[in-house]
């Protein structure tokens, strides 16, 4: 007779959340192994015990065939004692030290789940809140690790006798799935409408919102992560509303298109033009929102994103979007409800109170967010996919390093797009999109955002990274913790992310182009090439600087930047739209005028100057319009280079103004000259730094480097030179980044 052997396993990585103690128990029936697994400590112990073979076997199998939402590390396997189990199952989990922990994000609706949902057979016919192992909420509903459900807001839910009998059959594939729940003892729907009753029955809610959107009302729903605000998107009053009520003249509107034909994208194809790559992006597991170019003839209302060539399209991800979606029959306009620059709301009291003269109608449900996730956005970029935003879906993101943090760190981030992020040993943990800070909620937020990361991780800062900006929020909040502040100017986290990101240990030329951030000399710095590596960068490149009248006024009216330019020049501008005479005064006085080398503020001046925007309504507004119409093949301006006497090449824009001016020359004409000749001013400075230092890898980080245009034509110029590029992949180029790099940079200056 065989000799039977026994095995203690531990695997971490990401196998907390994603159905790994089922998928363990139904292998250890297949092989017929005996044991026990648990969760402990963030990681998966295992106990298992039997024939030689068939433990091999299983071993193999744990990494081969583990959950598609699984990111296991190699199994630590030992030789245990056995104990004679007689059968296999998965034991209470044990608390302990949590930093092992990985978080997942929460996750779209499975094909299982979303076919269940559909057949009138089943008993879970259109339930909202259908999941199981493999799909559902995660990041949004866990309290707590280890995770269990009295540890998610699905504790106060208690299973009914038949999802019980699921969760308790390894057989199932909702054995020990978390958010189990059906309409007899699960989340429930309400729909709300001013001036009538309450419908609480899910069936009844949901057609009377899909009543009330048909009906051109503007509805709050309660979906994964926060609200959105929906309505016909092919209803122009509806539309008008929206952007009247919010407060949102221009910014563009995103979609949410049914899911529809054979592989989804029916609906889809009427709108846009996507190539392979964003279809795919569009149905992965992420389910982000997708920028992708406008069908010539869409039928689509020009007010979804008024002045642009590109919407944001998402398909739906959780059963509740896929009911709304599939009932509505076409798309729906779904942005976030909040206010300008702030979290998504998350709760049902607080969107009633803040967006009541928004929505006319709210459709709530009882399961508390417990934190907010707003939706990822991408847009494809020389041919791969590029995260504008992190969020529902993608985050909390993690990094491994490939280097050890001295003590543990938090990064709190930029006042923009923030975004935090929190390292430990070898690891780094990105928060989704928080937002613009300055606001209480916004701060209630971003406090708590890093409350919850420091309590999951079970992780202590011993300092904290902020931006070198005295003035940012999140710099003066850091400083209020009582603990050792490591500043960090803004560029070099930009640049700092990008190395980190790529895991590059050679020197490199790293473009730092943006709106403004708080550079080394006291101005604000945004058209900068850095050389160097992280924690030792030396500013080679800029561009000429010039004096922003009004300060921060002016990434608001692109105009005062057009007038800025001109003056610095000794140029008129008959067209500008206001009188300026005070103002210039105060330019020349240099009375609230910091200088900048702003690239963010030179392409408002170029939109201003071309008559495309001379006030922005949303941060890029004036950009976005100036890419929208452009094109490739332009011929570019060449534009001075010369050293200044510190030695930094300053490249000088001043021989594009009167071009930019002239009426004679089309818009679209003017608009892609500016694009080419930017291409060709970065190509000409990485060209003479290479002559001089002879550095060979170049990286485009910053803000604008999320315009394709721009960011294409300058890849395709320095690789016809022979250089080595680096763009963002999984991090974002714009100040959502700025957190991972800003703990790349003081890891590394600690070293």
């Amino acid at each position: 007779m065989s000799e039977v052997l026994a095995l203690r396993i531990i695997i971490t990585g990401r196998v907390q959340g994603v159905g790994f103690r089922p998928f363990v128990s139904r292998l250890a029936h297949e092989f017929g192994l005996a044991g026990w697994v648990r969760n402990h400590s963030g990681q998966v112990e295992i106990q298992v015990e039997g024939l030689e073979g068939a433990l091999t076997a299983f071993q193999n199998a744990l990494i081969n065939r583990a959950p598609s939402l699984a990111q296991p590390n190699v199994p630590e396997v030992s030789i245990a004692t056995c104990s004679g189990c007689t059968g296999f199952i998965i034991k209470a989990s044990e608390v302990g030290y949590t930093s092992d922990s990985h978080i997942p994000p929460d996750y779209f609706v499975c094909d299982d789940c979303l076919n269940e949902m559909q057949n009138p057979a089943e008993r879970r016919y259109r339930y909202p809140f259908i999941n199981c192992t493999q799909c559902g909420p995660r990041y949004t509903l866990i309290k707590t690790l280890p995770y269990d459900r009295p540890n998610t807001a699905m504790t106060s839910f208690d299973l009914c006798t038949a999802c019980l009998r699921e969760y308790s059959n390894p057989a199932d594939r909702r054995y020990h799935a978390q958010p189990l729940a059906c309409s007899c003892c699960g989340p429930s729907l309400t729909f709300r409408r001013v001036g009538q009753s309450d419908l609480i029955d899910n069936h009844t809610a949901l057609t009377a919102c899909l009543n009330g959107l048909r009906e051109g009302l503007i509805v709050a729903v309660k979906g994964v992560g926060g609200y959105h605000l929906l309505c016909d998107a092919n209803n122009a009053d509806a539309v008008k509303r929206l952007r009247k009520q919010k407060y949102r003249p221009h910014k563009p509107l995103a979609l949410l298109v049914p899911w529809c034909g054979e592989n989804g994208l029916e609906w889809v194809n009427k709108l846009a033009e996507l190539n392979d790559a964003e279809q795919q992006l569009l149905c992965s597991p992420l389910r982000p929102i997708v920028l992708a170019k406008k069908q010539t003839d869409s039928v689509l209302l020009d007010a979804i994103a008024p002045d642009l060539n590109e919407i944001g399209l998402m398909l739906p991800y959780s059963p509740l979007h896929h009911l709304l979606a599939d009932g509505f029959g076409a798309p729906l306009v779904a942005t976030s409800a909040n206010l300008s620059g702030e979290p998504v709301l998350t709760d049902g009291d607080e969107v009633e109170k803040r967006l009541d003269k928004v929505a006319g109608a709210f459709l709530h449900h009882n399961r508390s967010i417990l934190r907010p996730a707003d939706d990822s956005v991408y847009r494809l970029i020389a041919g791969k996919p590029r995260p504008l935003r992190l969020g529902r879906g993608n985050a909390p993101i993690e990094r491994k390093l490939s280097f050890k943090i001295k003590q543990p760190l938090l990064a709190v981030g930029a006042d923009l797009k923030n975004t935090v992020a929190l390292a430990f040993d070898d690891r780094v943990v990105i928060s989704p999109h928080i937002g613009e800070l300055g606001s209480l909620r916004s701060s209630e937020v971003f406090e708590q955002v890093i409350s919850d990361l420091l309590r999951l991780y079970d992780v202590k800062p011993q300092a904290i990274i902020c931006d070198a900006h005295p003035g940012y929020h999140s710099s003066r909040w850091a400083k209020d913790q009582n603990r050792p502040i490591i500043p960090v100017f803004h560029h070099h986290a930009h640049a700092s992310a990008l190395s980190g990101e790529h895991e590059l240990t050679d020197q490199m030329l790293v473009f730092t182009w943006d709106g403004t951030g708080y550079g080394e000399d006291g101005s604000f710095w945004g058209g900068e090439a850095l050389l160097g590596l992280p924690g030792d960068w030396r500013r080679v490149g800029s561009l000429k600087p010039f004096y922003l009248p009004g300060g921060d006024k002016a990434s608001r009216e692109p105009w005062r930047s057009a007038l800025s330019i001109c003056w610095e020049q000794g140029l008129d501008w008959p067209a500008c739209p206001n009188n300026s005479n005070l103002l210039q005064q105060a330019w020349e006085r240099r009375i609230n005028c910091p200088q900048t080398s702003s690239a963010g503020r030179l392409f408002d001046a170029a939109a201003a100057l071309i008559g495309l925007a001379d006030y922005s309504t949303y941060e890029g507004h004036a950009a976005m319009r100036l890419e929208a119409i452009s094109r490739v093949g332009a011929e570019a301006i060449a534009l001075p280079i010369a050293k200044d006497l510190t030695g930094v090449l300053i490249s000088d824009w001043g021989s594009l103004l009167l071009f930019l001016m002239n009426p004679e020359v089309s818009a679209e004409e003017r608009s892609s000259v500016f694009h080419a000749s930017l291409a060709a001013t970065i190509t000409e400075q990485a060209k003479s730094i290479r002559e001089e230092f002879g550095v060979n890898q170049v990286g485009l980080s910053g803000g604008v480097f999320q315009n394709r245009r721009l960011t294409e034509q300058t890849l395709s110029e320095l690789e016809k030179r022979g250089f080595e590029v680096y763009l963002h992949e999984q991090i974002p180029a714009g100040d959502g980044g700025i957190s991972f790099g800003q703990i790349i940079e003081a890891a590394n200056k600690m070293c």
